[in-house]
């Protein structure tokens, strides 16, 4: 969907590149919150008033492009905040300037202030570093790095992570009938743990992937060969119902005209993808028309981007949804008794919770699992084939 390597996204976006739909939305998604270079306790209390105290932590007056990123995401904070109208919660930013250091004094800044969740930090550098000092304290953190080897002992990730989609969309595909597969995968820390759930999914199927290719993804002279040794495969007669192809906005200009040329499209065999996928104007791309892949609901991102452009006359990155999410949760189980509001218990409570990006629950290791839809590429936009979940409990493949 918009989060690619096993690599932290956001960190990447912020030193690199900005990743895609979601991660250029998840990464372009690394924003700013206004304002100079100032101790921890940058930014204003939101609802000062409340009893409680919810700490956001966030790169605010970090470097590059990651301030702009910041600021989306506090505001989308603010805005669940307001949304949810709930005067018992105090908002406080935390400024963690984008690094270890400023991470860890902000967690004990946000502790100090009697905080009892904290919200972020953004880059896997500051978590590890704000993680114990939140543990200490026996506060709970969900943060947004999609860097799974800082999850866990008291640290949540909310954030979309590599691979977890996988079992959604090929459990559709099996389901559907498609049994022997064929894989296009890029050689990138992404693309090795998506195929390796992919072949974790369709061995416990019951199916095959016969046919298989790699290519560098910054390099689109060398993808044509691949491409031509799956198109012979089923030129030849190779039982191929369905290609996995699980590359995204960087990669797929460039692969599907190749796709095209060499008749390889979903009019021909089942195109299949990931949430990588989902990014705009995909549909251009012949070749990907038809394909499916996992994703949000696209109606509650089209109602949440609606309302943030409404408030802040500005199209919120792809990321802002999490931390919307993020700060409806805890509003969510701010009624309980103090002491019992943030705990594992509650936090990783079975039947999830309902966001702007669907259902989501928080897992006892520290990542997450939600439910998605399957959406069908098309030409002026997706269309959903099958609805997200409602609830856990009837999502046999949920992500």
């Amino acid at each position: 969907m918009w989060f690619s390597p096993v690599i932290d996204h956001t960190l990447a976006a912020a030193r690199l590149v900005i990743i895609g739909a979601m991660v250029a939305a998840l990464v372009t998604a690394c924003g700013t919150s206004g304002g100079g270079r100032a101790g921890p306790d940058a930014g204003i209390t939101t609802g000062s008033g409340g009893a409680v105290k919810v700490a956001l932590l966030l790169p605010i007056s970090a470097s590059g492009s990651t301030p702009a990123v910041a600021k989306a995401l506090k505001q989308a904070a603010e805005l669940a905040l307001f949304d949810f109208n709930n005067p018992s919660v105090s908002l406080v930013p935390k400024d963690t300037h984008g690094t270890p250091d400023g991470a860890r004094a902000a967690a004990e800044s946000a502790i100090h202030d009697g905080a009892e969740l904290i919200i972020g930090p953004l880059f896997a550098q500051e978590v590890t570093a704000a993680a114990p000092v939140a543990h200490q304290a026996g506060v709970p953190m969900i943060a947004f790095s999609t860097d799974e080897k800082v999850a866990g002992n008291g640290v949540y990730l909310l954030s979309f992570l590599a691979g977890r989609d996988v079992s959604r969309i090929v459990g559709f595909a099996l389901a559907r009938g498609k049994r022997n597969f064929a894989v296009l995968v890029p050689q990138s820390p992404y693309g090795r743990v998506a195929e390796a759930a992919f072949a974790r999914v369709v061995t416990q199927g019951g199916g095959q992937a016969a046919v298989r290719a790699t290519y560098p993804p910054d390099d689109a002279s060398a993808m044509l060969g691949p491409v031509r040794q799956i198109a012979n495969a089923i030129k030849s007669g190779q039982q191929i119902e369905a290609i996995f192809i699980p590359a995204g906005k960087e990669e797929l200009p460039s692969l599907a005209p190749l796709l095209t040329s060499s008749d390889v499209t979903s009019a021909r065999v089942q195109l299949i993808g990931t949430g990588q996928w989902d990014y705009p104007n995909i549909g251009s791309e012949k070749a990907l028309v038809g394909g499916w892949y996992p994703a949000p609901d696209p109606k509650g991102w089209s109602s949440f981007t609606e309302r943030y452009s409404k408030t802040y006359g500005d199209t919120p990155p792809r990321i802002a949804s999490l931390a919307y999410d993020a700060v409806s949760l805890a509003v969510s189980l701010s009624q309980n008794p103090a002491g019992q509001r943030y705990t594992p218990t509650q936090l990783t409570r079975g039947s999830g919770f309902q966001g702007v990006d669907g259902l989501f629950r928080l897992l006892l290791d520290g990542t997450s699992e939600r439910g998605l839809a399957i959406l069908e590429v098309g030409e002026y936009g997706p269309k959903i084939l099958e609805p997200a979940p409602n609830s856990f409990t009837n999502a046999s493949t949920q992500y």
